[in-house]
């Protein structure tokens, strides 16, 4: 069985058929155990997210009722699925193994690890390709216990983000990805890092002129909205931007693998 929550969340049974969960209340509690990512979650603090100041009148029963009935909609998927919401002090808790965000984060890593520019960029493709909507536990926008997670989960996309731009950027696609570095700027503003590839990638492009133009609006961005200047790297990256450092455009993979193929042969010949 497979969970998801990047996006609404999601129940899928081992052959791809959605897992339907009756009732607001339970699927608020699955939502809750996979926001916890299998630490146990105390009666307590579940009755508070479920019910809030509407107490029910014997609230441990009533959450046991809720509980039998988000086991029994996982067991009519698969039957041994009952067995994933477990209980033990201090509480419930869902333990299941197959979850998207898992998953996210394990493509994420591989990629990082990868020495080749083509298969980071894959490996960041396919973390994010798991991504179905534009924010984590989407149906569940404004509640208490969601919105902080799918805060921290937004900041873990836009990180694998920046990593395939500059694993693009790496393979000498800036010309291709302007637009997008643009785009991401502009949805987040106070994102020094964010900036700084996406004046790279200016840069890279050929556009010397923009690139400064864009050190010039996040310098104004962060001193009218945080009071604070540019961090080293975009104080540097402006600084080799005015040089037209060399640095700023650095050997693509591809032409690192031409430059090394033709080495080969000569030194053959």
């Amino acid at each position: 069985m497979r969970f998801g929550v990047l996006g609404p969340v999601t129940v899928w049974s081992a052959d791809g058929r959605p897992v339907p969960i009756p009732e607001l209340k339970v699927r608020t509690l699955l939502a809750l155990l996979l926001a916890e990512e299998g630490r146990p979650v105390g009666v307590g603090r579940l009755a508070e997210a479920l019910w809030g100041a509407r107490q029910p009148g014997n609230p441990v029963n009533t959450l046991q009722t809720k509980v039998s009935s988000l086991r029994r909609a996982l067991a009519a998927a698969e039957p041994e699925a009952r067995h994933l919401v477990t209980f033990g002090p201090p509480g419930y808790a869902l333990r299941a193994d197959d979850v998207d965000v898992y998953r996210f984060r394990e493509l994420a890593a591989r990629a990082r690890g990868e020495d080749d520019a083509r298969r980071r960029a894959d490996g960041y493709r396919a973390a994010l390709d798991l991504w179905r909507g534009h924010s984590a536990y989407a149906d569940f926008g404004g509640e208490a216990f969601a919105d902080p997670v799918a805060a921290r989960l937004e900041e873990e996309r836009l990180s694998v983000t920046e990593e395939l731009v500059a694993a693009r950027l790496a393979l000498g696609e800036a010309p291709r990805i302007v637009g997008d570095t643009s785009a991401l700027v502009a949805a987040h503003p106070l994102r020094e890092r964010l900036w700084a590839v996406h004046v790279r990638a200016l840069y890279q492009a050929g556009r010397q002129g923009e690139a400064l133009a864009a050190l010039t609006e996040v310098r104004r961005r962060l001193a009218d909205e945080l009071g604070v200047d540019p961090g080293p790297e975009l104080a540097e990256l402006h600084g080799a931007v005015l040089r037209q450092d060399p640095s700023l455009t650095p050997r693509t993979a591809a032409e690192a693998e031409a430059g090394a193929g033709a080495g080969a042969g000569a030194g053959a010949g």
